[in-house]
């Protein structure tokens, strides 16, 4: 399940996992999707607290860097969320 986190301007979305515990780390899957006119929507997933990018398609590098620096800004907010269930669910904190 993915909960969203922020539209950002650009009409960006980013959505966030609940907590998952993978090879007995705690991880969250960021997903990112972007309307483009080409590609109808670019989009990545990117791994917390890893940091590991996955499945890019049509972002620039310079996007990456942007997008990764907001992620990496929100990570403590992305864990809390991810593990109440997302905004929605977490309001009483």
């Amino acid at each position: 399940m993915l909960y969203t986190f922020i539209e950002l301007p650009d009409e960006t979305i980013i959505s966030h996992s609940e907590i998952l515990n993978l090879h007995g780390r705690e991880q969250v899957r960021v997903y990112i999707e972007t309307p483009d006119e080409k590609n109808c929507f670019n989009h990545a997933v990117y791994w917390l607290p890893e940091g590991k990018w996955e499945d890019v398609v049509g972002y620039t590098p310079e996007q990456l860097d942007y997008l990764q620096d907001f992620v990496e800004s929100e990570k403590a907010l992305i864990f809390e969320f991810s593990k109440h269930g997302g905004l929605e669910h977490a309001s009483g904190l």
